[in-house]
């Protein structure tokens, strides 16, 4: 889920540092992420998982790290949702 964020991260947010460069807790706030940024990721978000992110999770530390989009994502998508399609 992690590497997905990442993917995401790279297309939607404009960092200023190449997101490979950074770790799965460091502060995307500190490294760029910009409230446009964090707009642009919710969508990228939304769109990728085909989800609705509920406006009570909408806040600051949802996008402070990989690891806390990445847990709001396992919490709103079904496990079997995001196996491999064969």
């Amino acid at each position: 889920m992690n590497n997905h964020v990442r993917s995401i991260l790279q297309e939607a947010a404009c960092l200023d540092v190449p997101v490979d460069t950074l770790g799965d807790r460091d502060d995307l706030y500190a490294v760029g992420l910009s409230s446009l940024g964090s707009v642009r990721l919710m969508m990228a978000i939304e769109e990728n998982f085909a989800i609705e992110i509920p406006a009570a999770l909408i806040t600051h530390d949802l996008f402070q790290s990989i690891d806390s989009l990445a847990r709001m994502i396992a919490h709103l998508v079904p496990e079997e949702s995001l196996a491999p399609r064969i």
